[in-house]
């Protein structure tokens, strides 16, 4: 009797934790992810004070035979403009116009050589102007910096030579450009005045020295001031009257770098590891390369659609409030809603777009959407990383011409044969929470 009682009791047990597990509902939940691109718009490509001379230690002046020295590397389109102080005078100084010189000509060729003739004398139009060289309110006199009177007249125009004694620009200075590698360039500025250049009324004569200076490498005209208008208040006056170009160099760094933006990607909800590619292994030729060489991401997300082991995907390709697609620009983002249960991992992959072949994502297992049995929630920007997809030769970041906002079309840069792996080259790349944030909510 005891025994079967006691099977009869084992018996109903096992219904009754079989009819519990029956009944226990999958956990599910929606959520919506948001990209937002937060880098900073950039203007201008490089910039820096230079103000030591060539074989010199320390910052100084130029006199006649020195030169200043420096290099930079610049992409098709780029202009350079710098301002160095014509030192004899109050608020005079050598630059090219607004619009800068070409660095590359119409063909696509470095542009080297003199270009003296594409520099002129300006006059800021912060002091009034005393006689070239004998000016008391002058550098080489001044008894402090900013010294003289205002000037009446404060639009940046051409100098006048309204003592008859201003030097032709050509006898005071040369500027020359060479080429220092495919984007580089080594840029000359010499001192070429001699004891006798410049003629004053008092019958003495004197050579010119030229003073510490910026350059800039941009894109848009009137990077350093714009013709018939008043100096910007950057420091462009403390270069013209005083040789000094610490306020100047300072406000152009803040404004110097790449301008990041981020392509169309994909997106997909999976259980096993390696979704989209595995680190270390070449990639699988199922769509990623044209996803992170030209922001296409059209056959990565059919191959996901087609797959057998991946779970609901697609692509976001606009932004938000746009009215079509596009690259996603600084301050925008692009967001994407989908349902996904227990178990369910997310992966997802952007083209970093200043670059030849890189992509931003998840490695291995992808974004874990719960923890437990809760929804995981909030800035998960720390899970991607950037990832070099080993399909193009690696360029210069922002500059390269094989870069898709430069490029001339699809695919066209050196085929790099590598294999998938994390951004490994010598160059220099924004921290991505400084570029990009990544959120989930649930919904």
């Amino acid at each position: 009797m005891l025994k079967k009682l006691t099977v009869l009791g084992t018996t109903m047990l096992l219904l009754i934790a079989c009819d519990t597990t029956s009944n226990d509902p999958e956990i599910e939940a929606d959520f919506k992810v948001s990209i937002e691109n937060i880098a900073e718009a950039k203007s201008y490509q490089a910039s820096a004070a230079f103000n030591t001379p060539v074989s010199g230690s320390d910052p100084a002046p130029i006199f006649p035979g020195e030169a200043y020295e420096l290099s930079f590397e610049a992409g098709v389109g780029s202009r350079l403009s710098f301002a160095t102080m014509f030192v004899q005078s109050n608020d005079l100084f050598y630059a090219p116009d607004g619009e800068g010189i070409d660095l590359y000509d119409n063909m696509g060729n470095q542009v080297t050589g003199d270009v003296t003739s594409q520099i002129m004398l300006w006059d800021v139009g912060s002091e009034v102007n005393q006689e070239p060289g004998l000016g008391s309110d002058q550098a080489p006199r001044q008894a402090g910096a900013n010294t003289g009177a205002a000037d009446a007249i404060t639009n940046v125009r051409l100098a006048t030579d309204d003592f008859d004694n201003l030097p032709a620009v050509a006898d005071v200075i040369q500027v020359s450009l060479s080429s220092t590698g495919d984007y580089g360039f080594s840029l000359r500025i010499e001192n070429v005045s001699n004891a006798s250049t410049l003629m004053t009324s008092d019958g003495e004569s004197h050579a010119v020295p030229l003073a510490p200076g910026v350059y800039v490498i941009h894109s848009a005209a009137n990077a350093l001031f714009t013709v018939g208008m008043a100096d910007y208040g950057y420091g462009l006056a403390a270069i013209a009257e005083d040789g000094d170009p610490t306020d100047l160099a300072s406000m152009l760094s803040e404004d110097t770098g790449v301008t990041q933006l981020f392509a169309p990607g994909v997106y997909v909800l999976h259980e096993s590891a390696n979704a989209l590619f595995a680190d270390g292994s070449a990639d699988r030729g199922e769509g990623l390369e044209d996803l992170a060489e030209d922001g296409n991401p059209a056959d990565l997300a059919a191959s996901i659609s087609a797959s057998n082991s991946l779970g609901a995907s697609g692509v976001f390709n606009t932004p938000v409030g746009a009215a079509g697609p596009a690259a996603l620009g600084p301050g925008e983002s692009y967001e994407f809603t989908f349902k996904a249960m227990e178990g369910d991992y997310l992966t997802l992959a952007t083209m970093l777009v200043q670059s030849n072949d890189l992509f931003v994502a998840p490695s291995g297992m992808g974004i874990a959407l719960f923890s437990g049995s809760s929804a995981v929630t909030g800035d998960i920007t720390s899970s991607f990383y950037i990832w070099d997809a080993g399909t193009e030769v690696n360029e210069i970041p922002g500059i390269g011409l094989n870069q898709a906002p430069r490029q001339a079309g699809t695919d066209t840069g050196v085929d790099e044969m590598g294999l998938v792996r994390m951004v490994d080259d010598s160059y220099e790349y924004q921290s991505l929470n400084e570029i990009i944030r990544v959120t989930i909510t649930e919904l």
